[in-house]
C-alpha cells in the first residue's frame, strides 16, 4: 500500500508542522486531520468532491489541507488576497460543496461580496481519538491550482496525489531530502511552491515545516537559526536577505548551517549568487517548473549550482527542446533557443472543465508544451530565457532573449531591479525596452550607462534601445514580473 503521507499512519512525537509559536508533533496532526475528516463526513463531503480552503497562514489551514488529502477529497486552495470578480470566477469554476478558513466570518463577506451563495464554516483545531484515515496514491485529482491568468481568467490545473508523491520523491533524491531535514518559507500555501513543495513535500518525507506567516529577513533567520537546514525562497526574498546579511554577522554565521538554499518561482540573479557565495560560503540551488507539471528540473545538491541554471531534468521526468515548428532541437551548445515540452508522472491531469485548452498544450506524444524559453548545455542542465510569449524579442532579424539582458543589467552598478521587454516598431520589428528600478531612488545610473555595460557584454543588437526609470515592478503573489503589465503600459503611451 502506498501511502501519501506514510508518517502520519505511524505518528510519534516527532516535529511536522509550525507556524509562529505553534507547533504540531506527527501525532498531533494525525488528531487534527482526523477530526476535520470527522467534519468533513459530518456534512456530507465524500472522497472526489471539491472543497474551497481560505489559504490563511497558520496551523488551522495546513491541517485542512492535509486532512482533505487524507479523505480523499479535493482541494482548491483560495488566495486570501483575490478580488470578488476573480473569487467569483474560481467558485463557479470549481464549484466547491463547502468552504472552509481560520477567518470564517469576513471570508464569508467576501464570498457573499463575489455573489457566492454558501457560508464558510471556521476551520478548527480539534482532535479525534479515531485513527487517520490512509490515502492511496492514486490517479485520481488530488488539488486544483489555479493559474494566474495572465492570458484570460484563471485556469484550475488538476493534479492527482501520483503527480506529488512522483515529483516530491524525485526532488527528494536530487536534494538528498530526508526525515532529518526541517524545511523553512515563508511562501503562500495556494501555490505549488509553498504547498506542494513546502507542506506536501515535508510531510511526505517525514520531515518538518517551520513556516512564516510574513515573510521577514530576521523571521527567516531565526528560523533557520533554530533548526532549519532547507530554505525555500524566491529571488525577491534573497535580494532582501543578502542586504540583511550583510549587516548583521552573527545571523549570517548562523544563517551559513543551512544544508540547501532552494530558489524558484523566477530567475535568480547572478548578484545574488555572488553576494551569498560571498556571505555565507554557500551556492544557492535553482529548480524549475510550473503549476501545471509541477518541478521539471532541479540543480542536485551534489551538482554545479552555476548562476542561471536549473540543473538537469529530474527522474522520471522527459524534457525536450523544440523549434517554432515542433521540431526537436538536439544540440546542447548553451546557445539555441528552444520550447520546453516536458512528459511524465509530474504532468497534471489536465485543465478543470476546459478539454479544448488542455488539448491545446498536449502534443500527440503527450508532451506539455510549457511556453517557457531555453538553452541547454553539454552535461544537460537548462538555462531558463523565459515566456515564449513576452521573453522572445525579435529585433533586426535576431531573437534575443530578455532574461540574458536582464542578468547583464543586473550586474551593473546602480540598478535594483529590472525587466526586459520588446515594443513594436516598424524599422526593427521589436525595439528592446528595459524597465529599471534604481538601487538607490535619489543617485540612479543614467541609461547611457547602463546601454553601454550590455553593449560591452553581450553583442551589440541585444543592447535595449530604451530604458524607463520606475520606482517598482509589477508582481504577482510570487513576486515574478507581470511582464504583460509592463507591455500594456508602452501601449497605454503608445509605444507599441
Amino acid at each position: 500500500m502506498a501511502l501519501l503521507f506514510p508518517r502520519l499512519a505511524f505518528s510519534d512525537d516527532s516535529l511536522a508542522l509550525r507556524c509562529e509559536d505553534a507547533e504540531l508533533s506527527y501525532r498531533e496532526l494525525a488528531g487534527a486531520a482526523a477530526h476535520h475528516v470527522g467534519r468533513l463526513q459530518a456534512v456530507g463531503v465524500s472522497s472526489g468532491q471539491r472543497v474551497g480552503v481560505f489559504t490563511h497562514a497558520g496551523l488551522g489551514t495546513m491541517v485542512a489541507l492535509v486532512g482533505d488529502a487524507l479523505a480523499g477529497v479535493v482541494s482548491v486552495p483560495l488566495n486570501p488576497k483575490l478580488g470578488p470578480r476573480e473569487l467569483r470566477h474560481i467558485l463557479r469554476d470549481a464549484d466547491p460543496k463547502r468552504i472552509y478558513s481560520v477567518r470564517a466570518d469576513a471570508d464569508s463577506l467576501r464570498v457573499v461580496d463575489a455573489g457566492g451563495g454558501m457560508a464558510v464554516d471556521a476551520i478548527e483545531l480539534g482532535v479525534s481519538m479515531a485513527p487517520a484515515p490512509t490515502f492511496e496514491i492514486s490517479d485520481e485529482p488530488l488539488l486544483i491550482l489555479y493559474t494566474s491568468g495572465t492570458t484570460g481568467p484563471p485556469k484550475g490545473a488538476v493534479l492527482s496525489s501520483r503527480n506529488v508523491a512522483a515529483n516530491v520523491d524525485a526532488l527528494a533524491r536530487a536534494w538528498l531530502w530526508t526525515d532529518a531535514d526541517v524545511v523553512v518559507h515563508a511562501l503562500p500555501l495556494f501555490h505549488v511552491h509553498g504547498l506542494v513543495l513546502g507542506l506536501f513535500g515535508s510531510l511526505r518525507v517525514g520531515g518538518a515545516l517551520s513556516h512564516l506567516a510574513k515573510f521577514s529577513p530576521r523571521g527567516v533567520c531565526d528560523a533557520m537559526a533554530s533548526g532549519g537546514s532547507m530554505l525555500f525562497a524566491v529571488p525577491t526574498m534573497y535580494h532582501r536577505l543578502a542586504d540583511a546579511l550583510e549587516h548583521d554577522a552573527p545571523a549570517a554565521a548562523a544563517f551559513a548551517r543551512a544544508r540547501l538554499l532552494i530558489s524558484g518561482s523566477a530567475a535568480l540573479p547572478v548578484r545574488e549568487h555572488r553576494r551569498f557565495e560571498a556571505l555565507l560560503g554557500q551556492s544557492i540551488y535553482e529548480r524549475y517548473g510550473l503549476t501545471e507539471t509541477l518541478i521539471n528540473c532541479a540543480v542536485c545538491a551534489h551538482g554545479d549550482a552555476a548562476p542561471g541554471y536549473v540543473g538537469p531534468p529530474l527522474g522520471g521526468v522527459e524534457l525536450r527542446l523544440v523549434d517554432d515548428a515542433g521540431v526537436v532541437l538536439e544540440v546542447c551548445d548553451d546557445a539555441t533557443m528552444g520550447e520546453v515540452v516536458v512528459r511524465g508522472p509530474n504532468v497534471f491531469l489536465g485543465y478543470l472543465n476546459r478539454p479544448e485548452e488542455t488539448a491545446s498544450v498536449m502534443d500527440q506524444e503527450g508532451f506539455f508544451h510549457t511556453g517557457d524559453l531555453a538553452s541547454r548545455r553539454a552535461d544537460g542542465g537548462l538555462r531558463i530565457v523565459g515566456r515564449r510569449s513576452t521573453d522572445l524579442i525579435k529585433t533586426g532579424g535576431f531573437k534575443v532573449g530578455a532574461g540574458e539582458v536582464e542578468a547583464c543589467l543586473l550586474e551593473a552598478p546602480g540598478v535594483g531591479e529590472v525587466a526586459v521587454v520588446g515594443a513594436m516598431e516598424d524599422d526593427l520589428g521589436q525595439r528592446i525596452v528595459a524597465f529599471v528600478v534604481p538601487r538607490v531612488a535619489a543617485k540612479p545610473p543614467t541609461a547611457q550607462e547602463l546601454m553601454d555595460h550590455v553593449a560591452s557584454e553581450l553583442t551589440p543588437h541585444k543592447r535595449p534601445r530604451e530604458l524607463r526609470f520606475v520606482s517598482e515592478l509589477p508582481k504577482n503573489a510570487m513576486g515574478k514580473v507581470m511582464k504583460r503589465a509592463l507591455i500594456a503600459r508602452l501601449v497605454e503611451t503608445r509605444d507599441v
